[in-house]
């Protein structure tokens, strides 16, 4: 039985040897997914570095004129990617006048990934804030663009970075941030780029959903308008950190109660009155309390309403189970 079983692990390890030594072998013939995946953007990057000359020759004028033209041909039916070529072109010789750098062939392609909607992984050194500014401008030519940082001190360090590029091209752009004055936040919401923390895009899109109207709504006042507008395009930095280690404390943000308040007491009163295995089941292992059809009419009864599935009732059953939870599970 053990020389079998020697025999056994021994068959597995040259099987598994055998397997990793063909896996290395056609990857070495053909290239990785991923790296058939990147030289299908290298005659994209070869027609970027063809038109180098032609707006290295513009005036800044005529290079921020680009932006307007850019514009014109969405509105004529072009697309984004018809763009793309051109676009990062003149964000590359942006870069180069007016930051002083020049965005290299992998920030390039790296700036295509990300307009592409997937994760791009890039080293420490090869310019992720860079490589961001591509996909940035291109995409803000149809709407706004969100950057989402990991806190605000790299929202702010970012976008004066990276502010002379965007702006000689015709641009504008913001920062929000914690404690900004309500005003000065629509004002950073309605420029074409907009950087921020996911905390604070985050909480503004909860805020935004209990307003009452859309920013720039001149019936309402302000404070009582949507800050973000239309969501289109965010490109997310640290994308593991924001998207798993961040994304685990939730966001949880509360405002005025609009209901009748008298309704929780009575509906307490009502869950007391009630019996366990008649009128509501408690259910431990799914963590659930609700009521029984003979319960649902006695509970009708005892609040002195015709029926909870009318205009004006429908929250008893859910106020009730509230309280039934509280009392039996909690």
């Amino acid at each position: 039985m053990e020389l079998l079983e020697r025999l056994w692990e021994f068959l597995g390890t040259a099987i598994n040897a055998v397997l990793r030594k063909f896996e290395r072998t056609v990857t070495g013939v053909f290239g990785s997914a991923n790296a058939r995946n990147l030289r299908k953007l290298d005659p994209k990057v070869a027609a970027i570095n063809a038109l180098a000359p032609k707006y290295a020759a513009m005036s800044d004028g005529e290079l921020r004129d680009q932006t307007a033209l850019f514009r014109r041909r969405l509105e004529s039916g072009e697309t984004l990617d018809d763009l793309l070529v051109e676009a990062f072109a003149v964000c590359r010789e942006a870069g180069v006048r007016f930051l002083g750098m020049k965005h290299y062939d992998v920030q390039l392609i790296g700036g295509m990934i990300l307009h592409s909607g997937a994760i791009a992984e890039m080293v420490t050194g090869e310019g992720k804030t860079l490589t961001a500014t591509l996909p940035a401008y291109l995409n803000a030519l149809a709407g706004s663009v969100h950057i989402v940082t990991v806190n605000d001190y790299l929202a702010r360090r970012d976008m004066e970075w990276m502010g002379p590029l965007f702006t000689n091209l015709g641009l504008n752009i913001g920062a929000i941030y914690s404690g900004m004055d309500p005003d000065e936040r629509q004002k950073s919401y309605a420029c074409d780029i907009t950087y921020g923390t996911n905390n604070e895009f985050g909480f503004d899109y909860l805020r935004d959903n209990m307003r009452a109207a859309a920013r720039g709504d001149e019936r309402f006042p302000k404070h009582m308008q949507q800050a973000q507008g239309k969501l289109r395009f965010a490109i997310v930095d640290e994308v593991d950190n924001i998207l798993i280690d961040e994304a685990r404390t939730p966001l949880i943000i509360s405002g005025p109660a609009q209901d009748d308040i008298s309704k929780y007491q009575k509906a307490d009163r009502v869950a007391r009155a009630l019996k366990a295995g008649v009128h509501f089941e408690v259910k431990e292992k799914e963590h659930s309390a609700n009521l029984t059809e003979e319960g649902v009419r006695e509970a009708e009864k005892l609040a002195g309403v015709e029926s909870f599935y009318t205009a004006g009732n429908m929250q008893w059953p859910h106020l009730i189970d509230n309280s039934l939870k509280a009392h039996h599970l909690y």
